[in-house]
């Protein structure tokens, strides 16, 4: 019997990464930043990876997919991510929205969504977070109550990523249980030519191609078909999004971590002030070997909770996946100041790139959600300490 060593990658993953890094390369940081600066979207980028199969490497084979799992799919957005282009939009479509219709829809949304959300021809946003409801999604207030065989959703929601891009959203709402009058999520499927549903963008000092919005739901009418799954049953089918979410922030993070920490070793290495690069100064040098320690360790944990995920374990992987994503942040957001800082004025310059990191790193701590309710989930559930709110 033949014993695989859990962390050395397969073959087929090592030739996945390359595969996956080629490309991001082949476009570049310089092609993303352009991107975000005269407004256009990655559209080649996110259509050349869709037809070399990256888009949809997690989704079933019957479908168009890869057929593999989150493991693969966080190796293609860490790569994208490591090459300055990274793509905010893999987290969303394939990962929340496709996981969820691959293992909750039915035959004909699967039918219907899959392959495209596969090639990356249809994009699905995701939109949960409400003005009022940020971190307490308890407190969502977009309701969905039934007309006859229809669905009608009215609400609002707020940053929610790549809406002017997408052809559908999948909506988080609440609907009414008759027995006891509370209000219990529910997921909905909403196209975003739908009428009564508008979007308005969120300016954002970002410099990112993807951009956020506020949404309206004004009694959206909706067919039976477009609720995902049971309507009893979202929370469950809720965890088979968000633990990838986690999972694909933490990824995003480490690309974004490498892709900085390889630009700093390359000028420290070159720039030398009296007799030696200032590379070989320990003032440069350790926090640079600080944080390449920090991302392989957000990496490991990262890998974890993509196992436990793919293996079916959703409770399993929802500690490591917090985990990493809390950790990757902190890896990401250190690394790229200790690369900035030790480029000097040069890593403020659009020449060098680096500047417009130091917020895109930033938005790793904050969203899908803060490093703040991640150790709250750690204090409460791993830990078993008292709630305080």
């Amino acid at each position: 019997m033949t014993e695989t060593n859990p962390f050395v990658e397969s073959p087929e993953r090592t030739d996945l990464r390359a595969s996956v890094a080629a490309l991001g390369n082949k476009y570049g940081a310089e092609y993303f930043r352009e991107c975000a600066r005269e407004g256009r979207k990655t559209d080649e980028l996110w259509t050349e990876a869709g037809k070399l199969g990256f888009i949809g490497v997690n989704l079933p084979e019957e479908f168009g997919g890869g057929g593999a799992g989150m493991y693969e799919l966080s190796i293609v957005m860490e790569e994208l991510a490591a090459a300055g282009t990274s793509l905010l939009m893999l987290v969303v479509s394939p990962a929340i929205c496709g996981n969820v219709i691959a293992r909750f829809g039915t035959d004909e949304q699967k039918q219907r969504w899959l392959p495209g959300l596969v090639d990356g021809s249809i994009t699905m946003a995701f939109g949960i977070t409400e003005p009022d409801a940020g971190s307490n999604s308890h407190n969502i207030t977009t309701t969905a109550r039934r007309d006859g065989s229809d669905w009608i959703l009215g609400g609002r929601k707020i940053y929610i990523s790549g809406v002017d891009q997408a052809q559908a959203v999948l909506i988080v709402a609440r609907t009414e249980d008759a027995k006891t009058g509370r209000l219990k999520p529910s997921l909905f499927i909403v196209p975003t030519d739908a009428p009564n549903f508008e979007y308005k963008q969120i300016q954002m000092e970002l410099q990112n191609p993807e951009k956020q919005f506020l949404l309206f739901l004004d009694d959206v009418r909706l067919p039976a078909d477009a609720l995902v799954g049971s309507e009893d049953a979202a929370i469950s089918q809720l965890f088979a999004g968000l633990n990838p979410e986690r999972i694909m922030g933490a990824a995003s993070a480490v690309g974004m971590g490498r892709y900085a920490l390889d630009r700093a070793v390359e000028y420290v290495t070159d720039r030398t002030v009296w007799k030696t690069p200032i590379g070989a100064h320990q003032a440069i040098a350790h926090p640079l070997a600080q944080g390449k320690i920090e991302l392989e360790l957000a990496k490991l944990m990262m890998q974890k909770a993509a196992t436990l995920y793919d293996a079916g374990d959703d409770w399993g992987a929802a500690e490591p996946a917090n985990m990493a994503k809390y950790a990757a942040a902190e890896a990401c957001v250190k690394i790229v100041d200790h690369a900035v800082h030790s480029m000097g004025g040069n890593g403020l310059t659009s020449e060098y790139g680096l500047a417009p990191m130091l917020s895109l790193a930033r938005i790793a701590r904050i969203a899908p959600v803060s490093r703040e309710m991640i150790l709250n989930f750690v204090a409460q559930t791993s830990l078993g300490l008292p709630k305080s709110y």
